[in-house]
């Protein structure tokens, strides 16, 4: 535990509260959290002078019961029962500036079933504190007590699979490009062509709503026609994520009311940019109507990317399971999106499994228990073309879908031929890897012998034969 950064400054500014100082309860070195409590990894940057001990107790102060300065009402509550805890300091290897705070806090500092509540409390104020001069929560332990408040996924992995019938290997889609500009009828003809093609869903991207050039029930319809003469013809069950995002509460449920009545299977919303109580009320709207709900996390690395500040991914990929949705995106760690491997990983783990052990070679700094919340399926989407289907299988394994926009539509044959060629890909790998074969050394080759029997795929290989994306991870473990 570290002791100090070094300096000699007591306080961060005169007369100010000496947050660390003996009797207050917010450092409390060696406290044993409860159960009961949620717990926080803060990764705190205290300005120049402002010792460890004082910063992680600011932190704890201002994001529980404390403030600024000593008031004579505190003498009017049980201190001990409503102030967060930090509860131990850990240095960083090669930071002298930084360190992570572990927090407890009391079960009664939060409202039940109410994940803005959650947010102000913890990620409020705090992080405009002048003493701080960065802080990012890294991770978030909800107690099962707290947990079993929230709905979580409307549905969850297990239904999906039954409702969709399709076991046993990853579900295919791709986002609909141009994402802005194409007509209603020309839209639901590409769903069509790649649906028909072989892929399971299709999807509109993060900014399409309800245009001038699409408005948004005319895309709807065309979409519906598609999406039911997609299935028709192969006798596969198909969708795609009719996004319902709009400006108003009212908006949203007018939109999934008539998705619904046109008989579609799942409905997306960008979960970030409407808020967590529209949020809310959608995934519970979906699981009373039956609807399969997709997340699309649009904005979150304005939130997430800086290394420093901000809040973790995984903490947002954990409030998307909290508060509920079937899918979200999680990036593909080889394509064209920020994301490292480890951390990735770590939270596939997080969306699908009930329970995740502590971890920090993944990034995991609590054990979360999720109580037997159904799980979530995570979106690799992003910079993804057929060369990568071996290493995307061996990351993400079934439960998971691959989301191909420009690697299915890019394809020089046009949508259909891009769509076959990512499903024979997809069943090729599938096919290696249960005769035991390993798909990161033999995965190009196992491409090129199912590229024999199919001429969509042998073009999609030399078309995308050169294409990488190859940079440095911002955001790395």
């Amino acid at each position: 535990m570290a002791a100090n950064n070094g300096k000699n400054t007591a306080h961060f500014e005169a007369g100010v509260k000496d947050y660390s100082a003996p009797g207050r309860h917010y450092y409390s070195p060696g406290y044993e959290p409860k159960d009961t409590e949620v717990l926080a990894a803060f990764r705190i940057t205290p300005q120049p002078g402002v010792p460890f001990e004082e910063a992680a107790a600011a932190v704890a102060a201002e994001s529980s019961s404390g403030t600024w300065t000593t008031v004579w009402s505190d003498h009017l509550v049980d201190g001990a029962r409503y102030a967060g805890r930090t509860y131990e300091i850990e240095t960083i290897p090669g930071r002298d500036d930084q360190f992570i705070a572990y927090i407890a806090y009391p079960l009664d500092l939060f409202e039940e079933d109410s994940m803005p509540n959650l947010m102000s409390s913890i990620v409020g104020n705090v992080f405009g504190f002048k003493a701080i001069r960065a802080l990012r929560l890294e991770d978030l332990r909800i107690p099962p007590v707290l947990l079993k408040t929230f709905q979580g996924p409307p549905h969850g992995i297990t239904s999906e699979r039954d409702r969709l019938n399709k076991y046993g290997r990853p579900f295919l889609g791709a986002t609909m490009k141009p994402k802005l500009g194409l007509s209603a009828k020309n839209y639901g003809r590409v769903v069509y062509e790649a649906l028909k093609g072989g892929l399971d869903f299709t999807k509109d991207d993060e900014n399409i709503t309800s245009q001038p050039f699409m408005r948004w029930r005319d895309r709807y319809m065309f979409v519906m026609e598609a999406v039911n003469k997609a299935e028709a013809e192969t006798g596969e069950r198909k969708g795609h994520y009719l996004n319902v995002t709009a400006g108003n509460m009212e908006e949203m449920y007018k939109r999934a009311e008539f998705a619904k009545e046109l008989g579609s299977r799942i409905i997306m919303v960008d979960y970030l940019t409407v808020g967590f109580t529209a949020f809310a009320s959608l995934s519970k709207w979906c699981r009373d109507n039956g609807v399969l709900l997709h997340a699309h996390r649009a904005m979150h690395a304005v939130i997430d990317r800086q290394p420093n500040h901000g809040i973790h991914w995984r903490v947002l990929a954990k409030w998307c399971r909290i508060v509920g949705a079937d899918h979200v995106h999680n990036g593909t760690v080889v394509g064209k999106l920020e994301g490292d491997r480890r951390s990735t990983l770590g939270v596939n783990d997080l969306l699908r499994e009930n329970y995740v052990e502590r971890d920090l070679s993944r990034g995991i700094y609590f054990d979360q228990d999720w109580v037997s919340m159904p799980g979530m399926m995570p979106v690799a989407s992003g910079g993804i073309h057929v060369w990568h289907m071996p290493e995307l299988v061996n990351i993400f394994g079934d439960d998971v879908v691959l989301q191909f926009g420009g690697g299915t539509l890019g394809h020089p044959w046009g949508s259909e031929a891009g769509a076959t060629a990512n499903r024979v890909a997809l069943e090729a790998c599938i096919k290696a890897r249960n005769e035991g074969r390993d798909l990161l050394r033999e995965g190009n080759d196992i491409l090129r012998e199912a590229a024999k029997n199919s001429p969509e795929l042998d073009m999609a290989l030399q078309t995308w034969k050169e294409i990488k994306f190859e940079f440095d991870t911002v955001d790395k473990l």
